[in-house]
């Protein structure tokens, strides 16, 4: 039922709570909804300004007085340009995540903080994941070498990393720090011997929080514990808060955690009226600290519930019949199943033949015209590095495109980012054991390539073109010419390494004009920025790898969207690193130069750390006609739906676990689970609910299906996971319409 309202009353007349599977419409609701709230609300002058697409205010409007906020950025920005369009852009609103709200009162609000908890009055800086990790080992160094934050089978970065998390858990579960031990000797009891783990994590975590708020460093769980424990109960705030939003529009709240139900709450307590939906079958981020369960207790807050029934896609004609199949573990299947024709089979021995088979089918559905690169993704419990760029190449060939959904891939894992590197270790003095033959070797391949006209013209001539496997990208230094010219050219030096003239190596001449060239503007560019840096006209190292990147990347070649992406996320953490750096610097002064920095930013990126993804950019062009590759959990948190669905490795059992989608120790802060043990009985629960949540989200956001499936995985085990018997009747189905269609045709003959 649709309410009209005229005007916002109490909370408990205005509220209201939407309901609704994937592709109900929930969203359209909330953007329907806004647009009947926003003639109604009283704006108050605005003083600050921003960006019209971000949902925010510009100068000269009126302050925004309905948050809008969305699960994650991409979905944030979807809902903001819906509701931009709904209402022709006359309204102001602000539009952010629960964690970006989180940050912006922080830092908003930060000197009520500092007058409050008494700290240090200086503007604070919040630290990236792998900023964080690195500086939180620094400080538990003498732990880590004594042994004292260990756990059997964990690397000292991946305990590092599992201690910070259960601050974060803790403190978006709205539960206090001092309680980490107690809950983890609690959930944890079953095992026994690790009570001394727990104490030493709860120690360290205490001296890492006192550590950053002294230096004026947030990370993401100091932030949310900030928010709630001590900003939100402040009366000063909450008087702030209730005078600034007359409304609060949450889209997805099945992801939000636990203390977004504290803030809504006080938001309705002093008047504000509520629009919230909600996916029973959602809960894409628990285990990443949503508490979908708590936050669905919010319902009783609002008068007007409503129910989307409405179903979209495979799942009101199979989604109960496939649940049945994965989920019933005594192995009673119904009598005489059927499933429908647009639900397929692909079965091979072998992985590789598994990938190769299922780009073959996208390739003739596509050339067919049967569908559009654009409406086909390609779905995998663990979409591996194997498996995208086998999919990636095979579909390249027929001018087909891919677009790999949030890639969490390290960034040393990218050419163009390690040549950088390299460039880095050969500015700056004292790097010289961060650079070898084979580095400076692949450094003159990536940056002495050039694109010529005939590669320009083939790119106007051939508009839907491929670019990023098919334009010819000739080299002027190839690797053979690179391998030669470092083993002569190069002179390691600890110090000062050096690149020698082109005419050290012997036979010089049979390199060919074009790779000797190519060598020599390299040389004479590193010895312009040494000659800089040693006058001190470099401002920094950002500003190296800005003009490496202007020179020899940008300049005369196109380079692939993701190719784009790394060095915008190369960019971005580098800034970062330097910031941290400089507020380091100023908090306690070291002797250590630039050298000592830039070794250590090096070290990091190549040992493989996974930095935060650039801000989102949309596809335009021939990219935007894409097919999508993306594991689970990130096609489900970008709540996109396509045409067709391949489920790859649809046999495995990786679908019945969290994987990396779940943090050491999430469920013991939900607040249904908070003080009991988490045991193994509990654990496969949970991952049956999940599993179930996950089909049936899945089976919402398409309208073709192929189970696509090998005997074998890749190290050489049969597959058995929960999707199996569901694959086996998939198979009989389809071998049975294959027997009547030819029954059909000897009969007619």
């Amino acid at each position: 039922m649709l309410t009209n309202l005229d005007k916002l009353g109490t909370p408990t007349q205005n509220s209201i709570w939407i309901v609704g599977a994937a592709r109900s419409g929930k969203t359209a609701r909330l953007v329907e909804q806004f647009c009947i709230w926003s003639k109604t609300v009283k704006s108050l002058a605005a003083t600050r300004s921003s960006r019209g697409r971000s949902g925010r205010w510009r100068a000269g409007q009126t302050a925004p007085a309905i948050l809008v906020l969305a699960a994650n950025g991409e979905n944030r920005l979807e809902l903001a340009d819906r509701i931009g369009v709904s209402t022709q852009g006359k309204y102001a609103f602000h539009s952010t995540t629960p964690f970006g709200f989180f940050e912006q009162e922080v830092l908003l609000f930060w000197p009520l903080l500092v007058q409050s908890m008494d700290l240090r009055a200086q503007f604070p800086l919040r630290l990236q994941p792998e900023t964080e990790l690195e500086l939180a080992a620094r400080v538990w160094r003498r732990e880590l070498d004594e042994g004292i934050l260990q756990q059997t089978g964990v690397s000292p970065n991946r305990m590092v990393r599992r201690t910070l998390d259960l601050l974060q858990l803790a403190a978006v579960s709205g539960t206090p720090r001092e309680e980490i031990k107690s809950i983890l000797e609690q959930g944890f009891a079953w095992e026994g011997g690790s009570n001394s783990l727990w104490t030493s994590m709860g120690e360290l975590l205490e001296r890492w929080r006192e550590w950053c708020l002294r230096r004026g460093l947030l990370t993401y769980g100091i932030v949310c514990e900030l928010y709630w424990r001590y900003l939100l109960p402040n009366p000063t705030y909450q008087q702030q808060l209730a005078s600034r939003y007359q409304a609060v529009i949450a889209d997805d709240v099945d992801d939000y955690p636990a203390i977004c139900r504290d803030l809504f709450d006080r938001m309705l307590d002093r008047g504000a009226a509520g629009a919230f939906s909600y996916n029973r079958d959602g809960g894409v981020r628990l285990g990443l600290g949503a508490d979908t369960e708590y936050l669905a207790k919010l319902e009783s807050r609002c008068q007007s519930v409503e129910n989307l029934d409405a179903k979209a896609g495979l799942a009101p004609e199979i989604g109960e019949l496939v649940v049945s199949l994965a989920v019933n573990t005594e192995g009673f299947y119904p009598l005489g199943l059927t499933l429908p024709g647009s639900v397929r089979s692909l079965e091979t021995t072998s992985r590789a033949q598994l990938l190769r088979e299922t780009a073959e089918i996208i390739v003739d559905a596509v050339k067919s015209e049967a569908v559009e690169p654009q409406e086909i993704a390609v779905i995998a419990p663990g979409m591996d590095a194997i498996a995208r760029y086998s999919l990636t190449e095979i579909l390249a060939r027929s001018g087909i495109a891919t677009e790999s959904l949030n890639d969490q891939r390290p960034l040393s894992t990218t050419p163009e980012i390690r040549a950088l590197l390299t460039l880095l270790a050969l500015v700056y003095p004292g790097l010289g054991r961060l650079v070898d033959r084979d580095a400076v070797a692949e450094m003159l391949v990536i940056l002495g390539s050039q694109k010529h006209r005939e590669a320009m013209e083939t790119e106007d001539s051939q508009p839907n073109f491929h670019f990023k496997s098919q334009i010819p990208n000739p080299k002027s230094i190839d690797p053979v010419r690179a391998c030669l010219i470092a083993d002569s050219c190069f002179c390691p030096n600890v110090d000062r390494p050096q690149l020698l003239a082109i005419t050290t190596f012997p036979r010089w001449d049979r390199l060919g004009h074009r790779a000797a060239r190519a060598y020599e503007q390299i040389v004479e560019w590193i010895e312009q920025q040494r000659s800089q840096q040693q006058e001190r006209l470099l401002p920094s190292p950002i500003a190296l790898l800005d003009r490496a990147i202007q020179k020899f990347l940008i300049d005369d070649r196109y380079l692939a969207g993701d190719r784009l992406a790394a060095l915008r996320e190369l960019m971005e953490t580098a800034a970062h690193y330097w910031e941290i750096h400089g507020r380091m610097q100023r908090v306690e002064p070291t002797n250590g130069g630039d050298s000592e920095t830039i070794a250590r930013f090096i070290q990091l990126l190549r040992q493989g750390t996974v930095t935060a993804n650039p801000f989102p950019v949309g596809l335009e062009g021939p990219a935007a006609r894409a097919v999508t590759l993306a594991n689970i959990f990130q096609y489900r948190s970008s709540r996109r739906a396509h045409k067709w669905h391949f489920w790859l490795d649809a046999g495995s059992p990786l679908w019945l676990s969290g994987g990396a989608a779940t943090l050491f120790g999430a469920p013991l802060f939900l607040q249904s689970q908070l003080g009991r043990p988490w045991e193994t009985e509990d654990e496969t629960v949970a991952d049956q609910q999940r599993l179930q949540r996950i089909l049936v989200d899945l089976l919402s956001r398409c309208w073709v299906l192929y189970l696509c499936h090998s005997e074998l995985a890749v190290n050489g085990q049969e597959q058995t996971g929960p999707l199996v018997p569901l694959i086996q009747s998939a198979v009989s189905c389809q071998q049975s319409a294959i027997r009547h269609s030819a029954f059909g045709i000897q009969h007619s003959t």
